[in-house]
């Protein structure tokens, strides 16, 4: 009996065990169909993940299901933004839910290392806003219309990064590495919830004022949570900020999906100094628990009142301090005399009643006072301000107060005397005599490294002076990254920068010796071979929104990769998120540049648009070809080619992650000319000379060969031009793709005379071809030919045809014809274009020497200059339509 009882229990262990394994794989395709569905339905967003992980054994005997490597990204206007990204999505579901399929049953949610980034657009659009608008009837009983039902008991969310950054508000959150939890019977009406949060760094900003940079942060509090009201009401909250204690209370109120109630303060308990102290990073991070600290210390505030796009609650920050002091114990002196009064207050809820009121800040290094002031009020509709900052500061001395972090250096002599007062709209409406500033701010020997800046920052001297209308940049010298550099120039709205976040307007005039651009970039050959690069993380570089600046930039030598630049001018302008250049020149391989054009991240920060005109003049072939990663994508042939060219070109597209062009998304037109140079092993040539046994066709010199191509679909298309050898002329047009695949037509006049016995064979056997088709051919001493060209660049393939046909009757000539004609004619037309250049350009320079001579003293020639001119312009045009309109000799 006994033995019976064991084989039936282990027979339902085995059968429960198979269950265990078996049962989730029949319901993982429904679950994966249902939320992926149900998530692209109700949001405007792309929405996917990797894969789905269920398991009855992880929460038995729940049913477990996990989100691999789930991903939220941003449609128009925020297009390629990743609003949230999550390793795994852990849920516990009921079983039988699942089962019977019309309402799976959640208890609980875990979210591992969530990614979050939420931005305000300066508009007010938020990238958050992604759930689309419900079109259908409301219906009464709505929970049995979900997918989902929430039996939630607890929650979990691990090594998460939040950054939230608005834009219209001036405000900016960043939260790393932040564990949250929390348990509660969401199932009831009113209950109370056990939260705990840590996170490493939080750093807040609003406005001007840094109210958190990096702090430790603990949050333990037990939340009553009515959900009759959506009313959060925090029983006992305690709040940790770094070494900071603050007692929490009040109540959260949802009002609706974009609208908040709250009345909540905040207080720290302790008067200490030294809990305030921690709040200041450098101090925080270094021994701080050595430190030794005298004086008092207030913080306190509340926020009270309604939330909403159109509405802000009332807030208020006191914060004081008395006779604060501090030492680290093996650091020399003390920092000491420390006073501090500020009063951030806003009565009503209404962002232009907001008073940041700082009226004394003191505090005494070595003995050596710095004082600071600051009142700043109707910050909305016209920011009045009145400030003041004054001290001298011997930097090298700062270690003999403060700890540095370690491998820091910092040495030099600052010295402020600057105050300003009154309203910004004196500033803006030029009204200078309505607005006070004044002062100046001087650095001299200014030298800063770190692990971060290993080679140092140097500032030799930097002279700002204040006045109402700007902020003058006297002199600005230094070196950074090997480059040694001089500045002036003005900064003309600071003010609105730093207090209502406007672009930052100003010119600089910059001179450089030598600017070596892969160090700046940190994009080094050893750097790249030692630590390959991570496609997936990389980012282009995106163009700040808030700096309207200009640079008037001269450079000795700038070394990019393989590029080399001398004598480097032009100007740059960042505005609008976009960078443009105007007449940047130089002198680079063998040759001489001039590139305008545009970089922008307004559109799309991944995938930038780039709008790009030059003017090459003599480059080396093959330096081009090795020096630029597209040039080898859009002249492939260079690689076999050497000699000068000059090119022109007008390119619009875009560029991917590895701030490389996309090739398809290329747009534009251009020329190129061929001075002199020289082509061999190249491969479609090569193989098209042994196949027609003509020697002469390899290793081709090469000299003032023209051409005229532009962009399309992906391929680099070419108008027709000539290349003339001893004995040979050739016709060639056609394309290239990006993928270096061809499509070419080659036409070619060949003499019988240098054809070998190979090449006679194949003519005579295309001469019959086409008699036995009943099209009569008459060969002459000159064969021509067509070479259709496909294949790729390394694996070409040929088609060949007769030219020489009594009759174009048949209807596959007429198409080849009318395709000639056309290509001739826009051949006709760069061929007169060229032309009338020339000529043009012979006659203002005619004009400019016989000037020159007038003014020297000689006799006026001007008539017959005119005359000579016109003759030469004549005699030109005839060369050139008598060139278009010769007949093909026989």
């Amino acid at each position: 009996m006994l033995r019976k009882i064991l084989k039936i229990v282990l027979v339902v262990f085995i059968v429960l065990v198979v269950a265990a394994i078996a049962i989730p794989y029949f319901f993982k395709d429904k679950i994966m169909a249902i939320v992926k569905t149900e998530l692209n339905k109700q949001l405007n967003a792309k929405v996917d993940f990797k894969d789905v992980d269920i398991s009855l054994i992880r929460h038995f005997p729940r049913l477990a299901v996990g989100l691999e490597d789930l991903q939220v990204i941003n449609v128009a206007p925020f297009e390629g933004d990743t609003l949230l990204a999550v390793k795994k999505v852990d849920a516990a579901l009921n079983l039988m839910s699942v089962i019977k399929g019309d309402r799976m049953e959640i208890y609980n949610v875990t979210l591992e290392q969530p990614r979050v980034h939420a931005i305000v657009h300066s508009n007010g659009d938020a990238n958050w806003d992604i759930t689309k608008p419900d079109t259908t009837q409301t219906d009464t009983d709505t929970a049995a219309a979900q997918p989902f039902s929430m039996s939630l008991q607890r929650y979990k969310i691990e090594d998460a990064y939040i950054s939230y950054d608005d834009q219209q508000g001036n405000m900016q959150m960043i939260v790393d590495h932040l564990t949250h939890e929390g348990k509660g019977d969401f199932t009831q009406d009113l209950f109370t919830l056990s939260t705990s949060t840590t996170a490493d760094a939080v750093t807040f900003r609003y406005g001007l004022i840094p109210y958190l940079s990096h702090a430790a942060t603990k949050i333990d509090a037990d939340i009553e949570i009515d959900n009759r009201s959506s009313t959060y009401t925090f029983k006992n909250g305690k709040v940790l900020l770094n070494n900071l204690e603050l007692a929490v209370q009040g109540f959260f109120k949802l009002v609706n999906d974009s609208t908040y109630g709250m009345d909540l303060s905040f207080k720290a308990p302790s008067t200490n100094f030294k809990d305030l102290l921690s709040l200041v990073p450098a101090v925080y991070q270094q021994d701080f628990g050595k430190i030794k600290t005298e004086g008092t210390a207030a913080f306190d505030g509340f926020v009270k009142g309604t939330y909403s796009p159109a509405q802000m609650p009332a807030f208020a920050i006191n914060l004081a301090v008395k006779n604060g002091f501090f030492q680290y114990p093996d650091l020399p002196k003390p920092v000491k005399n420390i006073q501090l009064t500020m009063h951030v207050n806003n009565p009503d809820g209404v962002p232009d009643h907001t008073v940041v009121d700082m009226p004394a800040a003191h505090l005494e290094m070595d003995n050596t006072p710095l004082d600071l002031r600051l009142l700043v009020k109707t910050p909305v509709s016209d920011m009045y301000v009145d400030g003041a900052a004054k001290g001298k500061l011997d930097l090298s001395k700062v270690t003999q107060f403060v700890k540095l972090e370690e491998g820091t250096q910092l040495t030099g002599l600052l010295d402020a005397d600057i105050s300003a007062k009154g309203n910004m709209s004196a500033i803006e409406k030029q009204q200078y005599d309505r607005f006070y500033a004044a002062g100046r701010l001087l650095v001299n020997n200014l030298l800063y490294r770190s692990k971060d800046y290993p080679d140092g920052v140097k500032v030799n001297n930097l002279s700002l002076k204040f006045n109402p209308r700007n902020v003058a940049v006297e002199q600005f010298d230094g070196q950074y990254m090997g480059t040694n550099f001089q500045a002036n120039g003005e900064v003309n709205n600071l003010l609105a920068y730093m207090f209502k976040n406007q672009a930052l307007d100003g010119n600089l005039a910059v001179k450089a010796d030598n600017v070596d651009l892969d160090k700046w970039m940190g994009t080094t050959s050893a750097t790249a071979a030692a630590t390959p690069a991570d496609s997936a993380a990389a980012t282009p570089f995106a163009v700040p929104g808030n700096l309207d600046f200009g640079l008037q930039a001269q450079v000795g030598k700038v070394h990019y990769d393989k590029l080399d630049l001398t004598n480097l001018t032009g100007n740059l302008r960042i505005k609008d998120e976009t960078v443009t250049l105007e007449q940047v020149k130089g002198n680079a391989l063998q040759g001489t540049m001039e590139v305008n054009g545009s970089y922008s991240t307004k559109q799309s920060r991944q995938n930038p648009d780039i709008n790009l005109s030059y003017n090459v003049q003599d480059l080396d072939v093959q330096q081009t070809f090795n020096a630029f990663n597209t040039v080898q994508k859009l002249m492939p042939i260079g690689q076999f080619l050497s000699g000068k060219i000059t090119s022109k070109l007008n390119l619009q597209g875009k560029l991917g992650k590895d701030m490389m062009p996309v090739l398809s998304s290329l747009d534009g037109e251009g020329s190129l000319l061929l001075i002199e140079g020289f082509l061999k092993k190249f491969a479609p040539v090569d193989q098209l000379a042994n196949q027609l046994n003509v020697s002469q066709l390899k290793d081709i010199s090469l000299r003032d060969i023209k051409s005229y191509f532009s962009f399309e679909d992906g391929r680099v298309k070419v108008s027709p031009f000539t290349v003339k050898l001893k004995d040979i002329n050739m016709a060639i047009a056609g394309s290239h793709g990006f993928d270096q695949s061809l499509d070419y037509t080659l036409q070619l006049a060949l003499p019988r005379s240098i054809m070998g016995q190979q090449a006679n064979s194949l003519v005579n056997n295309l001469v019959t071809q086409a008699s036995n088709k009943g099209i009569p051919v008459n060969v002459s001493d000159s064969v021509h030919l067509q070479v259709l060209l496909g294949g790729n660049i390394t694996k070409p393939t040929y088609k060949t045809d007769l030219q020489e046909t009594a009759s174009r009757a048949a209807e596959g000539l007429k198409t080849q014809a009318t395709e000639l004609v056309k290509n001739k004619v826009d051949s006709a037309k760069s061929a007169v274009k060229d032309s009338l250049q020339q000529a043009g350009q012979k006659a203002t320079n005619a004009l400019k020497d016989q000037l020159a001579r007038q003014l020297g003293g000689e006799k006026d020639t001007t008539g017959q200059q005119k005359q000579n001119v016109g003759k030469e312009t004549e005699q030109t045009l005839k060369n050139t339509l008598k060139g278009i309109f010769k007949k093909k000799e026989n």
